[in-house]
């Protein structure tokens, strides 16, 4: 089977053995749930329930607002016990709903109705998949229906499954492909039902031979899906990286992969594709990984979106030291936190929490070895785009394409001189969207895209 890759990128330490071989546990929240109102690209939702609401799990809690928007479902029965700003795992206070939970788990009518997705018009099957409110769960976040939307549905030829993981200590996916393969698989299957020209592809990196092997098993005879392996590294599983491994298509930042005839879906997000089309399951459920060196007993946890990551650590037997990084997400893109007191959503897998803070080091002058630009996925400069960066020099940062920065990280990890590459490059491209009043850039394009049709 051929090993699929890119140019550059790098291979990185994995830490992956920490929680791998561990199965998911169920995890039931005692305190408060928070449900922030942004937890997509896009507008925020709006909420449908005022305080002192009775709901129960599986309710829309908050409606898509906008043409790129999403459902919140609240994932446990309770009361609403306020909405008010509360601060979330991107590090901003955003609007929320906060329920206070009742321990009963009582679910919706219909909560768990199989339904025949061969029946079923491709129209009801985006409704599905929007009335339960699902986002790509790979952590870009963008409405899945709307990504199920193209212009033209007969120019899409792959549908991509993304079971690369290649962020360093996450298994949350990896223990979701083990355990539940027929999932991911069927998820895959109700989307090429809308693409009738498309190709199915499921793609992993090289480094999960167990989960390719399942995968195939369980396509054996379909014709219209293929399992590849990927070579294994990082960012292997970045968009863009992923297309041009599977297609040898490239893709830049003014275009979605719809315009290279392409749809890709995270594992997870197919296997919550399946679950909303098939058995009338809305997204309220996170698989998380609780990691790191720090952590007493490091685990994979199914917990409903919203609960407190506070709750998390502590039922992984709480930190063996007191941490000096903690992270929510991977360590190369997640986001450094100084307080646990925020809740899983929609687009967080994992947290990891660190003995020691190997990002406190003391940055020296660039020494030109070029390192970064060898590594970098996207052939960019990233020591010149730094230095325009920091000097506010806008219009050369553009004209250098620093807009097609992905963020991956991979310049900052291996620079010997300790530069912040990569926040510094991210920071320029927020600054120049903001003067031009974009909220985030694929919101930006897709607002183009649906202008054109």
């Amino acid at each position: 089977m051929a090993r699929m890759s890119f140019k550059g990128g790098i291979r990185l330490e994995e830490g992956k053995e920490l929680t791998k071989d561990l199965p998911v546990t169920d995890l039931l929240p005692k305190g408060d749930l928070v449900f922030p109102l942004s937890q997509h690209i896009g507008a925020p939702a709006k909420a449908v329930v005022s305080k002192g609401d009775k709901v129960l799990a599986g309710q829309v809690i908050a409606e898509a607002d906008g043409m790129v928007s999403a459902n919140i479902i609240s994932s446990i029965s309770g009361t609403v016990k306020a909405i008010e700003r509360r601060l979330t795992p991107a590090g901003k206070m955003e609007e929320s709903i906060v329920i206070a939970n009742d321990n009963m788990n009582t679910v919706i009518d219909n909560y768990g109705q199989k339904r025949d997705y061969m029946k079923m018009s491709k129209d009801k099957i985006r409704e599905a998949v929007k009335e339960a409110g699902i986002v790509g769960l790979g952590g870009a976040g963008f409405p899945t229906h709307v990504k199920l939307s193209p212009k033209n549905d007969s120019k899409i030829d792959y549908v991509i499954v993304n079971g690369a993981e290649c962020e360093p200590y996450i298994t949350s996916d990896y223990r979701l492909m083990m355990e539940e393969p027929e999932s991911v698989v069927e998820g895959l299957k109700i989307v090429l039902r809308l693409f009738e020209n498309a190709k199915g592809v499921i793609a992993v990196e090289d480094n999960k031979p167990d989960v390719i092997e399942k995968f195939k098993e369980l396509t054996a005879g379909e014709p219209r899906i293929e399992v590849l392996s990927l070579k294994t590294k990082y960012p292997q599983g970045g968009e863009r990286q992923l297309i041009y491994a599977v297609t040898g298509r490239k893709l830049n930042s003014k275009k979605l992969p719809a315009d290279v005839g392409c749809i890709v879906n995270n594992a997870a997000t197919a296997a919550a594709i399946y679950k909303a089309v098939a058995r009338s399951m809305p997204l309220t459920h996170r698989i998380v990984t609780v990691t790191g060196d720090a952590v007493a007993e490091p685990r994979n946890f199914r917990v409903p979106i919203g609960t407190s990551f506070s709750e998390l650590a502590e039922a992984a037997g709480g930190f063996k030291v007191q941490p000096k990084k903690l992270i929510i997400g991977g360590p190369m893109m997640g986001n450094a936190m100084f307080t646990l007191d925020i809740p899983v959503t929609k687009m967080t897998n994992a947290l990891i929490a660190f003995v020691k803070d190997d990002a406190a080091v003391q940055e020296t002058a660039c020494i030109s070895c070029g390192r970064c630009y060898f590594k970098c996925p996207l052939n960019l400069m990233p020591m010149k785009l730094q230095v325009l960066g920091l000097n506010n020099e806008d219009d050369k940062f553009v004209e250098m394409d620093g807009m097609e920065c992905c963020g991956c990280g991979c310049c900052s990890y291996i620079c010997p001189a300790n530069r912040s590459l990569t926040q510094t490059i991210v920071q320029t491209k927020q600054r120049i969207l903001a003067k031009k009043n974009v909220p985030h850039e694929a919101y930006e394009l897709h607002k183009e895209h649906a202008a054109n049709e």
